[in-house]
């Protein structure tokens, strides 16, 4: 027997779906089928019990759910006032829950929320090339901040109200969110996963990163994905999911505290390359594709890097993935090196206006 093939299900249905888990619309939906139910409950009652005709029944079921009040059409028989009565009690429980569910809408931030997806939504949409974050809490957070930093765009996943609250206006600014599980497909492609160029997972559990990062990659094959673990046996099922490097955190830092006491000079200038120091510096890398054209065929030693920008170069990446640690003057960077630069944040402003294509 040949195996049954689901279709493929549309674009409109996916963004229906989409929008129904996001902004979890079936209490509201539920709410109005209750109502018109009730509606054409009544005007059925009434056009079976007491023989009204369609309007006369409509007037009698809207006078009724209202509870205004208004003189009945025609006297009530006995099995009439019996409906009636079962009517509106029923009435009143179905007209409570549709006034919870509009005040949660209302006046509990739920219809505010739906704008904001809304908005954020739209703003999304016209990013291409971003970083999506998934998780922002204390990793995700510091990793939005330096993603900023450095003027990319960031698009946050994540679906606890609470975190989310924790980011004063001041520090994070107008933060582009998805609100939702980062590990659901509907989540990344709202997060406009097909046209970023990296994904950092920094959800809490190990296990939801691994899902996020298998899930990641096959809604896009070529994303760069970084990944978070708490474990250490953690990191080969990460890079098994398809992430392309595993930071642990609590590792790192047991490394950093061990090397402030046995090195601590060294820690300082690292910290410094991190922006954790005073005076922060900054690394920077360019592509020799991306050098103008006029400088593309130059040494290290003819770029002058030094001197005309303040910045050193540090490293060249080779295109066969080899590194090279100050590399020699007369070293040409050839088609696919890459250059690793350390300077000040204007001199590696000045590095760019002066050297990398427009």
């Amino acid at each position: 027997m040949p195996p049954i093939v689901q279709p493929p299900r549309s674009g409109l249905q996916q963004y229906v779906r989409n929008v129904w888990r996001r902004f979890k619309l079936g209490r509201f939906v539920g709410a109005l089928v209750l109502t018109v139910s009730a509606l054409a409950i009544g005007i059925v009652g009434f056009m079976w019990i007491e023989n009204f005709s369609f309007l006369d029944a409509l007037y009698m079921t809207m006078i009724t759910v209202s509870t205004v009040g208004y003189q009945e059409v025609h006297p009530l028989s006995a099995a009439g006032r019996l409906f009636v009565s079962v009517y509106i009690f029923f009435n009143l429980l179905i007209l409570a829950y549709l006034l919870s569910v509009l005040s949660t809408y209302i006046f509990d931030g739920g219809l505010r929320t739906m704008f904001t997806m809304l908005k954020n939504d739209q703003q999304i949409r016209q990013y291409s090339d971003h970083v999506i974050v998934c998780g922002f809490g204390r990793n995700g957070r510091k990793a939005y901040l330096e993603l900023r930093a450095s003027g990319a765009d960031v698009v946050v996943v994540e679906q606890d109200e609470d975190v989310l609250s924790k980011a004063s206006t001041e520090e994070y600014g107008p933060v582009a969110i998805v609100r939702g599980d980062a590990t659901l497909d509907e989540s990344l492609r709202a997060a406009g996963i097909e046209r970023a160029r990296a994904l950092i997972t920094a959800l809490p559990k190990d296990a939801d990163n691994v899902f996020v990062a298998l899930t990641a990659r096959e809604l896009a094959p070529s994303i760069n994905i970084v990944a978070r673990a708490s474990l250490k046996s953690s990191e080969t099922k990460l890079l098994r999911a398809g992430a392309n490097s595993v930071v642990m955190p609590d590792e790192i830092g047991g490394s950093h505290m061990a090397n402030l006491i046995m090195r601590p000079e060294v820690i300082r200038f690292l910290d410094m390359i991190s922006g954790l120091g005073p005076h922060r510096l900054r690394l920077e890398e360019m592509r020799a594709e991306e050098l103008r054209p006029e400088l593309q065929s130059q040494s290290i030693r003819q770029l002058d890097v030094r001197s005309r920008t303040g910045a050193t170069v540090i490293g060249l990446r080779h295109q066969s993935g080899e590194f090279t640690i100050s590399p020699p003057a007369d070293l040409v960077p050839g088609p696919g090196d890459v250059l690793l630069f350390l300077g000040t944040e204007e001199q590696i402003m000045r590095l760019i206006d002066a050297f990398q294509q427009m």
